[in-house]
């Protein structure tokens, strides 16, 4: 199971809006066929072990990180493709929680007589599809807030500079988290300032996760890295119900994605934000700032996981922080994580907490 998972994270970032899925087949003591979720979402990872079985599945066990699907949807159900194929016996990570299937694979399973084990290394599993259950649970995608800092929690001096905080190590290792997610998100006036590109490079990939702009005007700058590679790239852009048409006709005709959102308190309401995000498939979101944005997701509740990057770098108070504002009096108010993994990423630590 443990490398059933391994596979199943090949797909992350490259699936949605299906959960990347990884199967191991094995019969007589030994691999007879791998599988992993394909781009896109399909084929399925238990059509590819099988595919790569072959006649070898007869009589087989099958290793998948999460229940298989029971409905007909662009594919036949993979729980039917097990039981055409005469296998044994199907141990289950993590049950399904999307309402079509939700024990139907594995009742199935069981119906046509097929051992079926379930619960096998769960929490690995229920970490690593946690992005495709918040969307089907919730109808919104996983948020992860990475934030690069000094020691004393600052992300830029006072007057704006932040290139760099952290050494290249941190930021290849923040690529290829940019890499295991749907999408890159962040705010308008980071967009604005910064002219971010915001994708995956030197790492060698062959695809790029879409990139979400939070602006409520669309008041972004129609000659930036994002405007002229919309095109290429998937740009999908937040905005309100009162954006200029002309510049949503504009950024439509550049290529981008256009997600008009509800406002709230002069802001876009982030909880809207994040379920026109869920409905338009994206399970993983990676969002990189600015503090407003950071702040207003926090303050929502939406952040399940912060990922630090902490230089041993001192600016002081008049350096600007990383969240904003969120008008808390009392630290019995503040929103508290638990702490899953610390280690040393070149001259910087990185810390990892999800939702206590």
């Amino acid at each position: 199971m443990a490398q059933a998972l391994s596979l199943g994270r090949r797909g992350q970032g490259r699936v949605w809006p299906n959960p990347a899925v990884g199967c191991v087949i094995v019969a007589a003591g030994r691999i007879v066929g791998r599988g992993w979720t394909q781009p896109g979402g399909r084929p399925h990872a238990e059509t590819e072990a099988l595919r790569q079985a072959g006649a070898a599945a007869r009589g087989a066990d099958v290793y998948v990180t999460l229940e298989p699907c029971a409905h007909h949807g662009q594919t036949p159900p993979c729980a039917q493709a097990l039981i055409d194929a005469g296998v044994a016996r199907v141990v289950i990570a993590a049950q399904d929680r999307d309402d079509r299937v939700d024990g139907r694979g594995a009742a199935m399973l069981r119906d046509a007589g097929i051992e079926v084990v379930q619960g096998v290394l769960a929490d690995e599993a229920g970490r690593d599809h946690a992005g495709f259950f918040s969307r089907v649970e919730h109808g919104r995608p996983l948020v992860t807030l990475k934030l690069a800092q000094t020691f004393d929690g600052r992300i830029a001096t006072g007057t704006g500079e932040s290139r760099w905080i952290t050494g290249p190590e941190a930021r290849r290792a923040t690529h290829a988290m940019r890499a295991r997610h749907d999408a890159v998100m962040v705010g308008g006036g980071t967009a604005r300032k910064d002219d971010p590109s915001l994708t995956v490079r030197d790492l060698g990939i062959g695809w790029q996760p879409a990139r979400v702009v939070v602006s409520r005007r669309l008041d972004l700058p129609l000659m930036s890295r994002l405007a002229r590679t919309a095109a290429e790239v998937p740009l999908i852009l937040c905005h309100g119900h009162d954006a200029d048409p002309t510049l949503e006709r504009t950024w439509r005709d550049l290529g981008a994605t256009l997600l008009p959102c509800a406002a709230r308190g002069g802001q876009l309401d982030p909880v809207d934000v994040l379920r026109r995000l869920g409905d338009h498939g994206l399970t993983r979101v990676f969002c990189e700032g600015g503090s407003a944005l950071a702040a207003s997701l926090i303050e929502a509740d939406l952040v399940d996981r912060l990922v630090g990057f902490s230089a041993g770098i001192i600016i002081g108070a008049e350096g600007l922080p990383g969240i904003g504002a969120m008008g808390l009096s009392r630290l019995a108010e503040a929103p508290r994580f638990s702490l899953v993994e610390t280690r040393r990423v070149g001259a910087d630590a990185l810390h990892i907490w999800d939702r206590a």
